[in-house]
């Protein structure tokens, strides 16, 4: 396994080393306890923890994860502290934050009046 493989496993801390960093604190994702810091964002969470999935879509099931990393294309939607569809690159993590990856998007209107194809 290369370096770089290493470094996108799930429990693996893909930090900066000797970068300084704010206050550690614990999030929830998915039921497990992770590690995150003050100023980070949900993303740089999840980032840092190996976490590359973060919803799958609702019509095709396709997975989505961290694109723009601005707020403009909605591809990391996670839900956080019970709120449904919160882009994980725009939300600050705080201590206790509760996070799930997104298994549906949400309901669409069938294509062409009446497939949902």
């Amino acid at each position: 396994m290369s370096p770089a493989e290493g470094a996108h496993r799930p429990g693996h801390d893909a930090r900066t080393e000797g970068v300084r960093r704010g206050a550690a604190f614990a999030v929830t994702v998915d039921g497990k306890e992770v590690t995150g810091h003050e100023g980070e964002t949900v993303l740089g969470v999840l980032w840092a923890a190996g976490i590359r999935t973060l919803h799958v879509t609702a019509r095709t099931r396709q997975p989505r994860g961290f694109f723009c990393g601005m707020g403009v294309c909605f591809d990391c939607l996670v839900n956080v502290d019970g709120r449904h569809g919160v882009r994980a690159c725009m939300e600050l993590a705080r201590p206790g934050m509760v996070i799930r990856r997104q298994q549906d998007a949400g309901s669409f209107p069938p294509r062409g009046g009446g497939s949902h194809a």
